[in-house]
């Protein structure tokens, strides 16, 4: 009951295992609250074939990844690549706003 208890929201970064098992990880795309069910965009998984699909999964078969705070410059340009091919605007955002920060640091 994750989706319905609040702790999982579209956007959020998570992991789980498919139907046949495959692990995934990837972020939710959408919620159906009448399905207890979620759809998540698979960015990572050991079965390289799911990697860019969209799959329905059951709130109990999905796990909120934490939060992670990057350090480098290099990881975050390799995050906003991330943010760009999945077209996510909010998260792009975000992350040129915490390069800028980094970047002000290193100059003052």
């Amino acid at each position: 009951m994750k989706l319905f208890e609040g702790n999982l929201k579209v956007g959020d970064w998570v992991k789980g295992k498919s139907r046949n098992g495959e692990l995934i990880y990837g972020y939710i795309k959408m919620i159906d609250p009448s399905k207890k069910a979620a759809l998540i965009n698979v960015v990572k998984s050991d079965d390289e074939k799911m990697v860019g699909t969209t799959i329905g999964m059951m709130d109990e078969k999905i796990e909120k990844l934490p939060l992670q705070k990057t350090a480098h410059e290099e990881q975050i340009l390799s995050l906003i690549d991330l943010a760009l091919l999945t077209k996510d605007k909010a998260w792009f955002s975000e992350l040129t706003a915490e390069l800028k920060k980094s970047q002000d640091k290193k100059q003052g």
